[in-house]
């Protein structure tokens, strides 16, 4: 029997990233950024105002709203003449004399001249003259041209994942495409006469294909462009024409239902042609029987799966998920681990790791991971697609340990977050 660290070398070594692409970058989002992306132009463009008041001269109102009194012995009021006004986008070039304001939108061009921006709440709003409460300082309330950005600074760098600030620091800098590692393109075919697709009821004997559906999911949160191929039957000729063409145009096939009882000898003969495939038992639990090959011209590879759909998953999360990201460019493949304490005892099977869906929690006291199995004894309940769908988490269970004690700490691998 493999090791799960053995069969998990073995399966990481065929991974093979597709070659960079171009995209735009309203199609980057979540992808890993293929190079580094220099700006060529500062941003902002050129001094702006940060908010809506007036451009003045800092030296002009340094000495509003002290007690600087007139001839009459009254403190003396600072006012300024409101010379026009400068909304955003503005092109028409405006000059600031001394002793002057100019009414300014956020984002609109400063004034020349104009070394800061007068908040409205600092004045009395006057639209022909304004009356200055405070004074402000060279520098406030302005945007400075390269602020933000200046030419030759790296705005996006290579290996960073483009999420929405990305995407929008690469308009600001006037990057319409992107060089990014592309999606691997996943198939996921089910076998197994007893299989019916959803839109039909399930006659004497039958189910509904659960697989297909659960591991297209499974892919495509791991970050694969999925195409769910669905049922197909194990008609040697057929499978072989089905499989050969989704090797054509994908970097990663999973095949379903096709390890374990007769089905099993009826795929691989189907397969044989198109390049070997070993199944084994890999020293884990659920998902034991399971297999992997490299099939077609280029040698893409290719996973046969348990036809029990936690079984399934759970084997695609330990084998298949990683190889996606992988291939996504990700340099941590695997699920985060952290440690955890149970709540409830945890059984195990002798001699092989556990993979067992839980409930994570954590103790708003202090702080402390806290965490349930789910499904009862091993075997007992394995095929419970339910149980799966409550889990937030897999508990990790070396194969020397059969038994955990409540209060025992343990290694946990987060699932993706619901909700």
């Amino acid at each position: 029997m493999r090791s799960v660290e053995d069969q998990q070398t073995r399966v990481t070594a065929a991974a093979v990233a597709p070659r960079p692409v171009r995209v735009a970058i309203s199609e980057a989002q979540g992808l890993l950024c293929a190079e580094e992306v220099v700006t060529e132009r500062p941003l902002p463009g050129f001094d702006q105002a940060a908010i809506d008041g007036y451009a003045v001269r800092s030296v002009d109102v340094m000495t509003a709203g002290t007690d600087i009194r007139g001839d009459e012995g009254e403190p003396a009021e600072l006012t300024l003449p409101v010379v026009g006004e400068v909304i955003a986008g503005s092109r028409q070039p405006t000059r600031l004399q001394p002793r002057q304001a100019v009414r300014v939108d956020t984002g609109a061009p400063l004034p020349t001249l104009a070394d800061a921006v007068l908040p409205l709440d600092s004045t009395d709003r006057g639209r022909a003259r304004i009356k200055v409460l405070r004074p402000v300082r060279s520098g406030d309330f302005v945007r400075r041209i390269g602020d933000d950005v200046q030419p030759g600074d790296v705005a996006v760098r290579s290996g960073t994942i483009i999420g929405a600030a990305q995407v929008g620091l690469l308009a600001a800098v006037g990057r319409d495409k992107v060089l990014v590692h592309p999606r691997p393109r996943l198939s996921v075919i089910s076998v197994g006469g007893e299989l019916v697709d959803i839109d039909r009821t399930p006659g004497p004997g039958q189910v509904y294909d659960v697989n297909s559906y659960a591991l297209a999911a499974a892919a495509r949160d791991a970050g694969a462009d999925v195409n769910r191929v669905g049922i197909v039957g194990t008609d040697p000729k057929r499978l072989r024409e089905i499989v050969e063409g989704q090797l054509i145009r994908s970097e990663l096939v999973v095949i379903a239902g096709a390890v374990g009882g007769g089905v099993s000898d009826q795929v691989r003969d189907a397969l044989s042609e198109l390049g070997e495939v070993e199944v084994e038992r890999v020293a884990m639990h659920p998902g034991s029987v399971q297999g992997f090959g490299r099939l077609g011209r280029d040698e893409v590879p290719t996973f046969l799966l348990p036809a029990n759909p936690v079984s399934a998953l759970v084997v695609f999360e330990v084998m298949v998920r990683p190889l996606i990201r992988i291939a996504l460019g990700r340099r941590q493949p695997m699920r985060r681990v952290v440690t955890a304490r149970t709540i409830a005892p945890i059984t195990s099977i002798k001699n092989r790791k556990g993979f067992l869906r839980a409930q994570l929690m954590r103790d708003e006291s202090t702080g402390e991971y806290l965490v349930q199995a789910l499904g009862g004894a091993p075997g007992a309940s394995s095929h419970l697609l339910a149980t799966l769908a409550e889990a937030n988490c897999l508990v990790l269970i070396d194969p020397d340990v059969t038994e955990v004690r409540t209060g025992d700490e343990v290694d946990v691998a987060f699932l993706a977050q619901r909700g």
